[in-house]
């Protein structure tokens, strides 16, 4: 998909034509999650101390230098599993409604939260996230430095309204719903924006022509396959449009 910028969302557009926003997370929101997130790594901190202390009975120099490691990294795997794990979302990012996303309006991939954390320290400079501070104001889609390295922006989140999907799904069988572990390994996987994207395609789905809406489908359903892996007797007679039918039953039931 294809990313655009305003003063206030990101706006997708697909090759076969399709577009959708997001809105783009504030400094004030971002700020909020960031005072969250330094209070979770300053109470890891406190436990870190504790174990410096017992190496400080023994040598002063070795406990500084475990210490700074252990801090730096605490600092960095409470942010990577977190917004691995959430889907580009830490405590305080979950907390206030906000997620990382890649640019184009993807997923977060493993390698993009790796670079973005790992040049915090950058944005940290000299004291107080001056310099990301400053970027993200500077860019009219607020990329800070890890942000701009890694291609990701950070929106706020939508919340996966009931729509009447059984209107869309009237007489489909959903294989997928036979094996309910996976099902819910699906829902706590997807972003509310990927949700959202699938459902509106499949609710516009009769204004594209047949190629268009081909590969839109097996793009949303290759996307649904790399979060969770359904067995082959459960997925290999469904076609893409039907796969993503499928998962967006999962997505919205019961909501």
């Amino acid at each position: 998909m294809k990313a655009l910028y305003n003063e206030a969302q990101l706006e997708l557009r697909t090759p076969e034509g399709m577009e959708f926003t997001l809105p783009l997370a504030g400094p004030v929101s971002r700020l909020l999650a960031l005072w969250v997130d330094m209070a979770v790594v300053m109470a890891a901190g406190m436990v870190v101390q504790k174990l410096v202390a017992v190496v400080a009975a023994f040598s002063a120099d070795a406990a500084g230098g475990l210490g700074t490691l252990l801090y730096f990294v605490v600092t960095m795997l409470y942010s990577i599993l977190a917004e691995w794990l959430w889907q580009g979302q830490t405590l305080g990012k979950r907390l206030l409604g906000i997620r990382v996303m890649d640019r184009d309006g993807l997923p977060i991939h493993v390698s993009q939260i790796v670079v973005r954390n790992l040049l915090r320290p950058v944005d940290m400079l000299p004291a107080f996230y001056l310099v990301g501070g400053l970027v993200a104001l500077g860019t009219r889609h607020g990329q800070r430095v890890g942000d701009l390295a890694a291609n990701t922006v950070v929106v706020r989140t939508r919340q996966l309204e009931p729509p009447d999907w059984r209107k869309l799904l009237t007489g489909k069988f959903n294989s997928m719903l036979e094996h309910p572990h996976l099902a819910a390994r699906l829902r706590q996987r997807v972003a509310p924006e990927l949700a959202g994207v699938a459902l509106d395609a499949l609710v516009r789905r009769d204004q594209l022509d047949d190629a268009a809406r081909v590969e839109l489908f097996r793009e949303l359903a290759v996307a649904f396959k790399k979060l969770v892996e359904f067995p082959a007797e459960a997925v290999e007679a469904l076609s893409d449009e039907q796969y993503v039918r499928n998962t967006v039953e999962i997505l919205y039931r019961g909501r």
